[in-house]
Formats: C-alpha cells, sequence, structure tokens
C-alpha cells in the first residue's frame, strides 16, 4: 500500500506547490505584473511577425480540437501534424501571447509542426483575442483570477497528446504570458515533461525549492532590454537551476526588447529571433527526436 501512496503525495504536494504559487502571484497582484507587460507593450498589437511568414518545412495540416473541458467549459485549440503523418511523433504543448490563440499563433504552431511534431496550441483565454493590449491585459488578468481552470487546461492538454495523440515525448514551449505558463506546465509535470521552452516568461521562478523537483531541460530565451523579466532574474534563474544541477540554456539577446520574437506584435528582432527559433529547433530536436 505505502508502495502506490507515496506517488500520489508526491503528486498533490507538487500540485499544491503550484496553486500556491499561483495564488501567490494573483495575491501579490496581475495588476503589478499586467501593468508591467502593459508597459513594454506600448504602442503595439497583434500584427503578424516574420516568424510566422516562413513556410513549415514540411506540409502541414491543422484543425480545431477539443482536449478537455472543466466546469462545463470545454477547451477547444488548434491541432497541427504534418500532412500524412498517422503515427505518434513526439508533441508540443505550443501557449499563446498575451493577445490570445489568434491566427498568428496557429501559423506558429504550423511551423513548430513542420519540424517533425504534433503540435497543440491550447487556448488559455476560452475563445477570446486581444486587438489592442487593453484588451489582451484584460484576457491575462481573467485568466490568472482562475489558477484551478489554467492548471486544469495545461493537465488535460497533456493528457490529450499522452493519450489521444499517443506521444512519445511531449515538450511546452510558450512566448510571453506563454512563457510563463511554459514555466508553469514545468511545474505540473516536473518529471513527465521532456522540455520546456521558455521565452521571456516574467514569471519564471529563481526558489531552488520551487525549482529542484524538475526533471526536464530548460531553454530560456531572454532580452537584455526587457524588464518582464530583466536580465538579472534571468541570469539568476540559470544560477539556481546550475546550482542544482539542471539541465538549462539561458541565452539573453544584446538590444532585444520584450517579445522580440512573438509570433504577434511589433517589437520583432530579426536577429535575435531568427538565431532563438534556430536554437529552439535544435534543443527540441535534441530532446525530443532522440
Amino acid at each position: 500500500m505505502r508502495k502506490f501512496l507515496i506517488p500520489a503525495l508526491v503528486a498533490f504536494i507538487l500540485s499544491i506547490s503550484w496553486a500556491t504559487y499561483s495564488n501567490a502571484t494573483i495575491a501579490q497582484g496581475p495588476d503589478n505584473d499586467t501593468a508591467a507587460l502593459m508597459e513594454a507593450h506600448y504602442g503595439d498589437y497583434p500584427a503578424a511577425t516574420p516568424l510566422v511568414a516562413i513556410a513549415p518545412k514540411v506540409p502541414v495540416e491543422g484543425e480545431t480540437v477539443t482536449y478537455g473541458s472543466y466546469n462545463d467549459q470545454s477547451f477547444t485549440g488548434y491541432l497541427a501534424r504534418p500532412e500524412g503523418e498517422t503515427g505518434p511523433l513526439p508533441a508540443l504543448i505550443v501557449i499563446h501571447e498575451w493577445w490570445g490563440l489568434n491566427d498568428n499563433i496557429k501559423a506558429m504552431t504550423r511551423r513548430l509542426a513542420g519540424e517533425g511534431y504534433t503540435a497543440l496550441a491550447v487556448d488559455l483565454y476560452g475563445g477570446e483575442v486581444g486587438g489592442d493590449r487593453e484588451k489582451a491585459a484584460q484576457l491575462k488578468q481573467a485568466a490568472e483570477a482562475n489558477p484551478q481552470t489554467l492548471e486544469v487546461n495545461l493537465r488535460q492538454a497533456y493528457q490529450y497528446l499522452e493519450k489521444q495523440q499517443k506521444a512519445p515525448k511531449i515538450a511546452s514551449i510558450g512566448w510571453c504570458f506563454g512563457g510563463t505558463m511554459s514555466f508553469k506546465t514545468a511545474l505540473l509535470f516536473p518529471e513527465e515533461l521532456d522540455a520546456s521552452v521558455i521565452y521571456y516568461g516574467s514569471g519564471i521562478e529563481t526558489n531552488p525549492r520551487l525549482l529542484e523537483p524538475l526533471q526536464m531541460p530548460i531553454l530560456g530565451i531572454f532580452g537584455e532590454l526587457d524588464k518582464n523579466p530583466p536580465p538579472e532574474k534571468a541570469m539568476e534563474f540559470e544560477t539556481v537551476l546550475k546550482s542544482l544541477n539542471k539541465s538549462a540554456e539561458i541565452y539573453i539577446y544584446e538590444n532585444a526588447n520584450h517579445a522580440f520574437a512573438n509570433p504577434s506584435g511589433t517589437r520583432y528582432n530579426a536577429e535575435a529571433a531568427e538565431d532563438a527559433w534556430e536554437k529552439t529547433t535544435a534543443f527540441l530536436e535534441k530532446h525530443l527526436s532522440n
């Protein structure tokens, strides 16, 4: 009996840790974090960036899927796979920026699928998208006000890829708000997730106790001019992870600001974004394809 109770107890403790982390973030005020992101996105709007104008490496097919539900609310996302592939593939949980699951994220999901993955773009905003920073801020705040729903959404996305898509390996990737959620996905699946890619998630944590359970390799992409998070926090994140003997690749790009590699927005930095894409695809291939 004991050997069955221990894994359940560990899972319960980790779930409580994630919820405590989420509630603490909200308690200290998503208003503060959201206000900082509004400042970072001043004058910004969700225009397609050159990242999504590039065709996938191979033809892909995409469709809208329902990957879960909670409290009578269906979780509907966008699934992309290489065209003609019928067998199980390594999979990605793709997490949108604070603009929501818009057409640019769908295009980026197809591009990621073209690298040889089943890519599921989750929707954490219940079907809404932001056309300006005020609406994006409202959507982000509303989502973070319900951390339990966010957790169930991400858990069911993982389970959908694992059980219905039969993915042998699963990673998470997200930008901005999605970068924070990619980090939280790692907290939810500290042993199960095979890799995590975090593009300038302002919600990264440097508490060793919180990071200790993480077993997956982590790729962190940050900007030197960013304040959400600032480069000092990104460097501390790397220092703590490596002090815990975690596999971590952290890059801070010179002259790059927040959202420099987003699928949507006007903060695009071509040189940094293209290099970050190359590092991302190499990282995923290393940890998912082998």
